[in-house]
């Protein structure tokens, strides 16, 4: 898959640039459908984006936000990326669908979840890690091969959590990818994304359309 890349001189511009986006993506999507479908991941870098889309003009009355993954954790952790996304949203958090991760049977939630999932969306927000993980389709985890589920949990932990997240086939679903990637941490990560080298998971990801937005210091 081709990417459109897009370099910015720091987070703070990035950030800034990537609300700009998804803002447009939003009008763009309710214009023509009514609605606007948008998942998004967990992570620290996004935050800030999340924070400036609050003031832009963005249709949060026809806006869905889907997680494209959550810890598994209990309801009000903090190790939850659902309180980050709230607290980063304020009082358009109640477009957020949360993922089910306090469910008793993880599995079965995520099976729900995936039901509920659009059969397009408009717009899927990604990062990358350090080790090529995207969504939280991490390296060596069996949910890499899962291709008959939309939403599925992690084998194993993953930094110390087991995690439920959007396969390959929901990614499939997207209009448009926004990655976001920012840091040297993601210099070799992002070269590989660019080349959509399999070995790294991020580098397996399929959809029609791909924009890329990175700060200098992890394109250089």
């Amino acid at each position: 898959m081709k990417h459109d890349l897009r370099v910015f001189e720091d987070l703070d511009t990035l950030s800034e640039s990537a609300a700009s986006y998804v803002a447009a993506r939003a009008l763009e999507a309710v214009e023509r459908d009514g609605i606007f479908n948008f998942a998004v991941s967990g992570g620290r870098s996004p935050w800030e984006m999340f924070s400036r889309l609050t003031r832009l003009d963005v249709p949060w009355d026809r806006t869905v936000i889907w997680q494209v993954d959550e810890r598994i954790a209990s309801r009000g952790d903090p190790d939850r990326n659902l309180a980050h996304l709230r607290e980063a949203l304020g009082e358009t958090a109640a477009a957020v669908r949360p993922m089910p991760v306090d469910d008793a049977d993880v599995d079965a939630a995520a099976a729900r979840y995936g039901a509920a999932l659009p059969s397009q969306f408009d717009l899927v927000h990604l990062g990358i890690g350090p080790d090529g993980h995207t969504a939280s389709l991490v390296p060596g985890d069996a949910v890499l091969y899962v291709e008959d589920r939309l939403v599925a949990v992690t084998s194993s932990a993953y930094q110390g959590r087991r995690r439920m997240t959007l396969t390959y086939p929901a990614l499939a679903r997207a209009r448009q990818l926004l990655w976001l990637v920012s840091g040297e941490d993601k210099r070799e990560p992002l070269a590989k994304l660019l080349a959509a080298d399999p070995s790294i998971p991020a580098g397996r990801v399929e959809a029609a359309a791909s924009v890329v937005m990175a700060d200098r210091a992890a394109a250089l």
